[in-house]
């Protein structure tokens, strides 16, 4: 558990590099990332490439003993590369040529670039290679920023039709997969198939499908490209790159298959503003728990090893429409969330406010004039403080699935204005962290066989391999709970000949009769003996071999059956035809967790957050109300009584705590 900082030295005067490198140890930063942007500094001129400056501050931070991970710069090539290889640049679905100017503007599939690529990265690698000091990589930085993921140039065009050539074979399978004969789509030869450019009307749903993978492909090979570069000069240094909160466009379970961690950028008062709804003061003080520890866990998960924690906010940021000061201590708050969940490292960025460009409303450990900001004394303390606690791994007896394909097909068709894919896994995570549990979220495919229990939330592609997977998984003793929405379609985007949930049908043991989208509408369900709203979406389940657990009270569907349960083998599905409640998903959520002999706690406060990592238990108040804990376990960090926006550590037990608000 350490403290990084992001630092940019081609900002700043030669003279200022030590003083800064001197505030940087006595602040207890252990690592620096650097040069994710500075192409044009490293090589001004075609051919004419200038590390010593950067190479400067590696050997200051190598006689101080930090370390220093460097990246790769083609988030931003420079100007002279755009005039020799205009080619490189992206284009809109109309044409449109995204130009020089900002950054994030090349195109994945571009040749020209991936020379390019290999060029100056190699060049980079071969200079740093036997540095004691440098110790790992960050490819690039943040895929797909910008809505910079899909292209639908000439190049991508090439590559897609070669993509859909190795994943079909011939045109009529594609044809087959696809269902071309609706609207006259039918296609003769893989050359007649272009990008889904600018039209009149929506394209082919399997076509988008489609786009949208071979669009992560080309960042998953784009990447594998830097990765192994940077290995064949010294595969002692690790890889990692830093992805972005719940981003829809890129699947990191495949990125991360070259990364020897996921690492991810953290800025919480701007997230709760980039989603549905209006951010509340508590949000933009300090953000959204669940939003960060779902994005915690996801990264955790994505690649193998500790994640980190590559951008962390250090006080009021540029981007968000509300640029709030962070509570006192959040840059605290914020660190010891990401260790809980299993960071190794928490860097914050960035180390000083810039003068120049587009961030310079962005904040700093230092302010403007090199002085020590709000950020700096959080970052101080959070390193002292992990100096003394023992770190340990995160023990997860719960996965949460989630499937970026399905992601993507429910983005296309989302058959409802409020329905969207990542709010509806968060209430089921939401849910699962409010009993304490601690999660891991893993696509369908991986291995459950660890885990008491799974919750998989809208499986809507689905195919028998993926339905004989799970029951098998509950047929052994695991707890599953599958939600509305699953098995609707199959892995080319068409719907199932037979009623949802298809392919899983007979493990649930009940069909779906009809479905509604119900927004506007009266919505309640009676669950366990109590009344329930949901919201959103709603099926007419027929149990056909399996028990009625819950009734619609409301509506047309008055008396009909909305969640069911079955016992197959020895373990238990339940089904939910409906998007619950913050309540209704508690009582599901408890219900899963009990059958599993999963331990958990009372129900915590709203914004009071529970995570266990080791021999040690968190405890977070995101709230602005103090909370008062009960405990025999003694504390390493804090007391009985948290203040808002703070945090305790115990050694002990999560299910040893009980928390409430002071009244």
């Amino acid at each position: 558990m350490n403290v990084g900082v992001c630092y940019f030295p081609e900002h700043w005067p030669r003279e200022r590099w030590q003083t800064d490198l001197e505030q940087m140890t006595e602040a207890g930063i252990e690592y620096v990332r650097m040069g994710e942007f500075s192409w044009s500094r490293l090589e001004p001129e075609p051919d004419a490439l200038d590390f010593e400056w950067l190479e400067t501050v590696v050997d200051g931070l190598a006689e101080r003993g930090m370390k220093a991970v460097l990246c790769t710069p083609t988030a931003t090539p420079p100007k002279w590369l755009v005039d020799r290889h205009p080619e490189i640049l992206q284009e809109e679905p109309d044409g449109t040529v995204r130009a020089f100017g900002g950054r994030r503007h090349y195109c994945f599939n571009s040749e020209a670039y991936h020379e390019q690529t290999e060029r100056i990265v190699s060049a980079l690698a071969e200079r740093f290679a036997e540095h004691p000091a440098v110790v790992g990589w960050q490819t690039d930085n943040e895929f797909g920023c910008h809505g910079t993921l899909r292209c639908y140039c000439e190049d991508c065009a090439d590559a897609f039709r070669e993509w859909l050539r190795d994943k079909y074979g011939d045109i009529e399978t594609l044809n087959e997969a696809w269902g071309t004969s609706f609207w006259s789509q039918h296609h003769t030869d893989f050359e007649e198939i272009d990008p889904p450019r600018h039209t009149a009307a929506d394209h082919h749903p399997s076509r988008r499908l489609d786009y949208h993978r071979f669009s992560s492909d080309s960042v998953v090979e784009y990447n594998r490209l830097q990765a192994a570069l940077l290995r064949s000069v010294n595969d002692d240094w690790f890889v990692t790159h830093n992805f972005m909160v719940s981003f829809t466009p890129l699947n990191p379970f495949d990125v991360g298959s070259d990364l020897d961690f996921a690492a991810w950028d953290v800025y919480p008062t701007g997230f709760p503003q980039t989603t549905p709804g209006t951010a509340d003061t508590d949000e933009l003080r300090v953000g959204n728990p669940d939003q960060l520890g779902f994005n915690h866990d996801l990264y955790r998960c994505a690649a193998p090893g500790e994640f980190w924690v590559m951008e962390q906010q250090p006080g009021e940021i540029n981007w968000p429409p509300i640029t709030t000061q962070p509570a006192d201590g959040a840059m605290r708050l914020w660190a010891h969330h990401a260790v809980a969940h299993g960071a190794a490292v928490v860097s914050y960025f960035r180390w000083r406010r810039c003068l120049e460009g587009q961030e310079q409303y962005h904040s700093g450990l230092r302010k403007r004039d090199g002085s020590a900001d709000r950020g700096y004394h959080d970052a101080s303390v959070a390193a002292a403080e992990f100096e003394a606690l023992t770190s340990g791994d995160v023990d997860t007896p719960v996965a949460l699935l989630l499937d970026y394909d399905s992601l993507w097909a429910l983005d296309e068709q989302p058959m409802s204005p409020s329905f969207n894919y990542w709010e509806h896994i968060q209430t089921y995570y939401s849910a699962l962290r409010g009993r304490g549990v601690d999660v891991d979220i893993v696509p369908p495919s991986d291995d459950l066989s660890t885990y008491d229990a799974v919750i998989a939330p809208t499986l809507y592609l689905s195919d028998t391999e993926l339905a004989s997977s799970l029951s098998e998984y509950v047929e052994r003793g695991g707890s599953l709970l599958l939600t509305m929405r699953s098995g609707e379609k199959d892995r080319s985007n068409k719907l199932h000949p037979t009623t949802p949930p298809g392919p899983f049908a007979d493990l649930v043991g009940a069909t779906v009769e009809q479905h509604e989208s119900v927004d506007g509408l009266e919505t309640m369900v009676q669950y366990g003996g109590e009344t329930y709203d949901y919201r959103t979406w709603a099926e007419w389940l027929a149990d056909e071999d399996a028990t009625i657990v819950g009734e619609y009270t409301t509506g047309t569907g008055t008396g009909r059956a909305a969640i069911t349960e079955r016992t197959v083998g020895d373990g238990r599905i339940v089904y939910v035809g409906v998007w619950p409640s913050e309540d209704l998903a508690d009582a599901l959520v408890t219900d899963l967790l009990q059958q599993a002999d999963v331990e958990h706690t009372d129900r915590l406060p709203e914004r009071v957050r529970i995570a266990e990592r080791g021999d040690l238990t968190w405890i977070f108040n995101y709230s602005s109300e103090k909370i008062t804990i009960d405990t025999g376990a003694s504390f390493q960090i804090g007391g009985s009584t948290i203040s808002e926006y703070d945090l305790a550590v115990v050694e002990g037990s999560s299910t040893e705590i009980t928390v409430e608000h002071n009244s």
